[in-house]
C-alpha cells in the first residue's frame, strides 16, 4: 500500500501586490495561467518577482500581463535573451476575455494583478476588476481601519 503525501504545497504564494487594495476598489476576482519561458520559471522559484505596478491589458482578443518584473538569475545561460519586463500572455477562456473586454470598455474598469501563486505545478495569476480610488476614499479607509483597531483595544481592556 502506498501512503499519500501530506506535505505537498498546494497554493503557495509567489508575489503579492499589497498596494492594489489601497489604490483601487477591487471587485470581481479572476484567475489565469501565464505563458512563461524556462528562465522565468527558474527565477519565479527563487522568488525574484515584482507585481507592484502590474496590470492586465486586452489586445486583439488576448490578455497580457504588463508591468510585472521577473528578474533573470545570474546563472542564466548566455544564449537566452532575458527581458525582465516583457508582456506575458495570460491563458483565459474566450468567454472570460469577452466579458472582460465588455466591462473594461463600457464600465471603465481596469484589470489589476494582485497575486501570483503556484497551483499544483502551474503558475497562476490572480487579478481583479478595479476602479481607482480618490484621495478622500483612501483617507476614509485609513480612518475606518484605525477606528476598528481602537475598538479592538477598548474591548480587550474592558474585559479585564
Amino acid at each position: 500500500m502506498s501512503k499519500k503525501q501530506t506535505n505537498k504545497k498546494q497554493n503557495s504564494t509567489i508575489a503579492l501586490n499589497r498596494k492594489a487594495r489601497h489604490e483601487y476598489f477591487l471587485e470581481d476576482r479572476f484567475e489565469a495561467g501565464i505563458s512563461l519561458q524556462g528562465w522565468e520559471v527558474k527565477s519565479i522559484r527563487q522568488g525574484k518577482v515584482n507585481l507592484s505596478d502590474s496590470y492586465v491589458i486586452l489586445n486583439d482578443g488576448q490578455a497580457y500581463l504588463f508591468g510585472a518584473q521577473i528578474q533573470a538569475l545570474n546563472s542564466a545561460s548566455s544564449h537566452v535573451v532575458c527581458d525582465p519586463e516583457r508582456s506575458r500572455k495570460l491563458l483565459l477562456h474566450k468567454r472570460e476575455i469577452e466579458k472582460l473586454i465588455g466591462l473594461k470598455e463600457r464600465d471603465g474598469y481596469t484589470l489589476i494583478a494582485t497575486a501570483m501563486y503556484w497551483k499544483a505545478c502551474w503558475v497562476k495569476l490572480e487579478f481583479h476588476l478595479a476602479k481607482g480610488k480618490k484621495s478622500f476614499d483612501k483617507r476614509d479607509d485609513i480612518k475606518d481601519r484605525d477606528w476598528s483597531r481602537e475598538k479592538e483595544r477598548m474591548m480587550k481592556h474592558s474585559k479585564r
